[in-house]
Formats: C-alpha cells, structure tokens, sequence
C-alpha cells in the first residue's frame, strides 16, 4: 500500500513537472524590433473597459476597440512599418501575457510603478493623468475628500495603481474587481461606496450617467504615478527605443488632445437621421450582433470540450480499469490533478505557458483547457458507470464465445450508458456555463461580449440580465434534449 501511494505521488511529480515551461530568455538588444518588423505585426494587450483611453465602438460597421492608447498604437504600428493587432485581456492578465510572449507590448493607461518595474521595462511617460473618486450623484453634497470615505467600502480596479492608492483612504474596506464595469454597478447598487478611478477614465463615465459624480481624490503620487506608458519585457531595449521615438513624435505634435478628442466622438456616437436628430433604438436592437457571436463562440467551445472530452474520458476510464503496468496510475494522476486545480488557474497556465514556445490563440487555448477539465470528470462517470454494471453480465457474454472487447462494447457500455447518461448530461450543461471562464484570456464568448456591451452602452444590468436568460435558453434545452433521449433508452 505505502508502495503504491509512494508510486502515485512520483508519477504526479512526474506529470506536474512536464508542463512547468522553461525561464524565459531575455530578448538581446536588436532582436526585439527585428523580430517584430519580421512578423510584420505588432500584438498590442489591453483591456477594452476604459474610455476614452481603450473601449469599444461600431467604426465602419464593424466593432473595433478605440481610443486615446488605440491611436497611440496605430501611431507606433505605422512608424515601425508593421500591421496592429489588439489582445483584449482583463487587465490583472496584461502582465502575466506580456511576460509569456502572447502579446509584444502592453498600452492600457498603464502607471509605471516601482512595483511594475521589477518585472517589466516602460516607454517614456506619454501621457500626464490624475486620480480621481467616483461617487454616486445623489451623494455629492456627503462625500467630497478622502476623509469623507473613512471607514468605508471602496473600489478598485484588480491590479491597478489605484488598488494601492485607495490605502490613502483611513480604514478604508477595499474591494478589488478585474472589471470597472463590475465596480460601476457595485456602486449603483450599494455595494460600495466610492471607486478610486484614474482621472479621464471617471470623467468619461461620469460624464455618460448622470447618476454618477466625480471628483479629483487628492492622492500623494509619486512622480512616475502621475501618467501612463507602455510596458515591454526586460531586455527589449532596441523596441522601447523605436517606440519612444513614436512617443517623442506624439508628443511633439500634441497629437495626444486629438486622440482624446477623437475618443469623445467615438463615445457620443449615434446614429442621425436625414434632419440631423438622433435615431433612438432599443437595446436589443443596438447590442443584438455581440450576444449572437458571443452566444456562438460559447457554442463552439462546449461543443468542442464535450467531443474532445468523450474521447479522452472514455480513453482514462478504460485505463483507469486497466490491469497493464503504468496505465491505471498515469489515468489516476491525471484524473486527480485535473479536479484537484481550479479551471481558471489550468485556463490561465495553458494560454499564458503555451506563450514561451509558440503562438497559441486564444480561442484554441480555451477549447483545450475546457477538454482537459472535461475530460477528467467524464472519465470518472463513464467509470463508474461500466463499475455499477454487474459483472455477471460480462461472464455471461465470456461464457457464450465472446471477446472481452466485444463483451464491453454490446454487453456491458450499453447498460453502462443508461446509468449514467443523467450525470453525463450534467457535465455537458456543466460545460456549457464553465465556457465563459475562457473569457479571462480574451476569447470573444458570452460573457466577454456582454463585457464589452457594458462598456460601450453604460449599461450595468440589463446586459447580464439578457445574457442569464440566454444561459438558461442554452441549459434549458438541451436538458430538454437529454431527457428525451433518456425517455427512449428508457423505453428501450
């Protein structure tokens, strides 16, 4: 026994050890532009929830992620003769991208702290911010300084500037969200109340909703907290000095007040009518295309992990019931490690270390965690489902001349597939709502899309409330479907 579980914790080292990706190698100087300017395409990240710096809008008819750092971007694209890609990731996941070499650079109204220093390299500051409260209106006249919020809870943004610059606040109960969206609707409902926002970000919101009232916080900064800039990996010199010349040329040309005025009228577009007056249409009407390709990536995925997830789960469970050396424990580890680490860190670990080796989209990188992690749970019930099968049944087929292989696929799988086709039918809808995990490393599915709607609408609730009900269509009918199947094998 002590031999066996010896033997199970070795193979588990064994397995965990393999997907621990090498350190990565830091980038000569020289290299890093060429190989840019090689690819031909610079992959920017940023997170797209904050106006007017980076959000969405309808440009031509087709959704683009806009703003101040976008043109910025474009700017510093076109001076290095390469193609722009945008990577929109929650922004807590811009660094841990950026160092894993899924994306080349990082422009989302990021503060070079101390902190961030010590794993990332900035351009030169290209655009001098503030920090600002965010309040509900109705309470103006009650909050207007620092002091004021003693005691309370506030919020802030995961991973921002502004989750240290809220210590300003004395006792302050701190909430940290990867959201802003998440905070704003925080605040309309109670939950919190202030939100620490950088400057142009709250006026931008504040501006949109009249229900909400900004004020500058009056936070002691630190000379580099007081602007934003573009971070790189350590040692990427010759790429920090090409866009620092991008960042010398914006600046010389004030272009930055034109980027942010162009940002304005992509936030306070409408559609006009031939008189000039604004049309007005319903939310569905203006939002229905993001909950369809949103609805249909979350489709893709669950289809994909259920299919993927069938087969390695059939393939663990037959090996788990294996009497061949090494089989049943391999199975075992796996099965194991995949249940024992959330879907979030294993969503995470595959995008973020398939980084150091080759390009792995976003959208494939999802499809694979979601059927690894299917794959162990399906394992265990197809398991426990040819286990619950009396093994009379397959003696009795032995007894009649058949092979163990044809005993386990006409014999022994079917009456298996009857016991178990609830619980497999509960991890297919499991599925389909742990899909919009993905949504953490930019895979455009339901609730990444229903982020976006939030951002561009100034909509807190309506969105999720349209996007829960179209969950429910999803789960409802297909639990619809597996009943009717389970009627007939029933019946059968």
């Amino acid at each position: 026994m002590k031999k066996g579980i010896k033997g199970f914790i070795a193979l588990l080292i064994l397995f965990s050890t393999l997907f621990i990706p090498a350190e990565p190698v830091l980038a000569e100087d020289g290299s890093a532009l060429q190989r840019v300017q090689d690819a031909g395409v610079l992959v920017v990240g940023t997170s797209a929830d904050f106006p007017p710096f980076e959000f969405y809008a309808v440009v031509d008819g087709e959704r683009q992620v806009v703003g101040m750092d976008m043109m910025i971007a474009q700017k510093v694209a076109d001076d290095l003769g390469v193609e722009l890609q945008i990577q929109d990731i929650g922004f807590d996941s811009l660094l841990p991208a950026l160092e894993a070499r899924n994306v080349d650079v990082v422009i989302a109204g990021m503060t070079p702290t101390a902190e961030r220093r010590r794993s990332v390299d900035f351009s030169d500051i290209y655009f001098q911010t503030f920090q600002n409260i965010m309040i509900r209106a109705e309470d103006e006249d009650v909050y207007d300084s620092l002091e004021s919020l003693s005691g309370l809870t506030v919020g802030v943004q995961s991973g921002s500037l502004q989750e240290d610059l809220a210590q300003q606040i004395p006792d302050a109960e701190i909430m940290s969200l990867t959201d802003l969206n998440d905070l704003l609707l925080a605040l309309k409902t109670n939950r919190i109340e202030a939100i620490v926002m950088q400057g142009p970000n709250a006026e931008a919101h504040a501006g949109h909703d009249e229900d909400l009232h900004t004020f500058v916080g009056g936070f002691e900064l630190d000379d580099d907290d007081q602007g934003s800039a573009i971070a790189f990996r350590q040692g990427e010199d010759s790429l920090v000095d090409a866009v620092n010349e991008s960042l010398a040329e914006i600046e010389e040309q004030n272009l930055t007040e034109e980027y942010l005025a162009e940002a304005g009228e992509y936030m306070a577009q409408a559609e006009l009518d031939e008189d000039g007056e604004e049309i007005e249409e319903g939310f569905i009407a203006s939002y229905w295309e993001y909950f369809l390709d949103g609805t249909l990536i979350t489709l893709l995925i669950s289809a994909s992990a259920v299919f993927f997830g069938l087969i390695l789960g059939s393939l663990l469970a037959l090996m788990r019931l294996s009497k061949v050396f090494l089989l049943k424990p391999l199975a075992t580890a796996y099965v194991e490690f995949v249940r024992g680490t959330p879907l979030l860190i294993q969503v995470m670990f595959i995008y973020f270390a398939s980084g150091m080796f080759f390009n792995l989209p976003a959208l494939t990188a999802g499809i694979i965690a979601v059927s690894l992690n299917s794959g162990a749970y399906i394992a265990e019930i197809i398991r426990s489902g040819i286990n619950s099968v009396n093994k009379g049944q397959d003696e009795a087929a032995r007894s009649l001349g058949m092979s163990k292989n044809d005993s386990m696929r006409y014999i022994v799988f079917p009456q298996a597939l009857k016991n178990i086709w609830p619980a497999l039918g509960n991890e297919f809808i499991t599925i389909i709502k742990e899909s919009s995990i993905v949504s953490v490393i930019g895979v455009g599915e339901l609730i990444f899309q229903t982020r976006v709607v939030r951002s561009i609408s100034f909509q807190g609730i309506l969105p999720l409330f349209i996007t829960m009900l179209i969950y429910f269509a999803l789960t409802f009918s297909l639990t619809k479907l597996l009943n009717f199947y389970e009627g007939r094998m029933n019946h059968d």
